[in-house]
C-alpha cells in the first residue's frame, strides 16, 4: 500500500508558476501510474493530468495543455506537476493519486480508477 504526500502549493499571482510534488512511500512507486486532480470550492473534483508507469505517456485536460507538465522520478519515488502561466481559475486543492498498473504505457483519467490519494495541497492564484 502506498502513501502519498503532496507539497509545493501556495499563493501566486496570475501568470506565475508553481511546482507541486508528490512523495510516495510504502510501495514500489514504479508500479503505479500517477494522476493529479483538483477541486475548487463548490465544484466536483476534476482530472488535471496523468502519467504512465514508464513516464513515457501522459495526458492533460484541455484547460491546462501547454501550461502544465507532469513528470515522475521513479528513482526518487516522486511525481511532479509543473504549473506555468497560472490563471485564477486554476485555484483549487490539488491532489496526487496513484493506481497500480501492469501496463507501462497507460495513463488514467477517471478518479474512480485510482486506489490511493494524498491529502491535497492548496493552490491559490490571485488576479
Amino acid at each position: 500500500q502506498v502513501q502519498l504526500v503532496e507539497s509545493g502549493g501556495g499563493l501566486v499571482q496570475a501568470g506565475g508558476s508553481l511546482r507541486l510534488s508528490c512523495a510516495a512511500s510504502g510501495g514500489t512507486f514504479s508500479n503505479y501510474a500517477i494522476g493529479w486532480f483538483r477541486q475548487a470550492p463548490g465544484k466536483e473534483r476534476e482530472f488535471v493530468a496523468s502519467i504512465s508507469v514508464s513516464g513515457g505517456t501522459s495526458y492533460y485536460t484541455n484547460s491546462v495543455k501547454g501550461r502544465f507538465t507532469i513528470s515522475r522520478d521513479n528513482a526518487k519515488n516522486t511525481g511532479n506537476l509543473q504549473m506555468n502561466s497560472l490563471k485564477p481559475e486554476d485555484t483549487a486543492v490539488y491532489y496526487c493519486a496513484a493506481v497500480p498498473s501492469t501496463l507501462r504505457w497507460r495513463y488514467y483519467t477517471q478518479s474512480r480508477e485510482y486506489s490511493y490519494w494524498g491529502q491535497g495541497t492548496q493552490v491559490t492564484v490571485s488576479s
